[in-house]
């Protein structure tokens, strides 16, 4: 169990220590691993941002994802997409909606600034936790496409079978804990709040 947020971000940054004074770019998956990602970054002399990416969501299913979209309009569907009832029609009206909301969180998020670049940079990806791994998956897809110098994906907790799924789209995987039974992310927080734009808008603007 971790204490809250901040307590595995602590020992991630720990983790991530061989990268201190190499300018990592901290990339945090919103809005749960903002906070983290900013002590991380403050730790290793890095900078920070986010990557921003949604789930496409099944036709009468909005929890299920059947692929994610990033906010420059990228696209991975999954194998079950066609199976879902989801039409060439009605996935292009979804990635318009979604790509609607990414836009809307960048400007809410960085409005006077563009998104980093993690051309030719030491790059770690931060979630608070992944279950289905799905987002993570679409965020690595995202930054390779970039070319960073060295993909790192690093997480708190998370399945073994997830990881498996993930390892093949980084150059590194910090994960801290794979409990063998997993139900959410939140069982393995003593304090798992939610997190608001508001938090998220503060520790992206907090100097380091």
């Amino acid at each position: 169990m971790f204490e809250d947020r901040t307590a595995a971000a602590i020992r991630l940054a720990e983790q991530l220590k061989i990268y201190r004074g190499q300018n990592p770019l901290v990339l945090a998956i919103p809005r749960g691993a903002v906070p983290m990602s900013r002590i991380i970054a403050d730790k290793l002399g890095g900078e920070l941002d986010v990557v921003l990416v949604r789930k496409l969501r099944a036709p009468g299913n909005p929890e299920f994802a059947i692929g994610a979209i990033d906010e420059n309009g990228q696209v991975y569907l999954a194998g079950h997409a066609a199976q879902s009832g989801a039409t060439p029609a009605y996935i292009e009206t979804e990635k318009a909606a979604q790509l609607e909301l990414l836009r809307e969180r960048r400007l809410r998020y960085t409005p006077v600034r563009p998104p980093a670049d993690p051309h030719d940079r030491i790059v770690i990806v931060v979630d608070d936790g992944l279950a289905t791994g799905a987002t993570m998956i679409a965020a690595l897809h995202t930054v390779r496409s970039r070319r960073p110098r060295k993909l790192i994906c690093a997480v708190p907790v998370a399945p073994a079978g997830t990881l498996a799924d993930i390892t093949p789209l980084a150059d590194e995987i910090i994960c801290l804990e794979t409990p063998a039974v997993f139900y959410s992310v939140g069982q393995f927080y003593h304090s798992f709040p939610q997190i608001d734009d508001d938090q998220v808008i503060a520790a992206l603007g907090a100097a380091p």
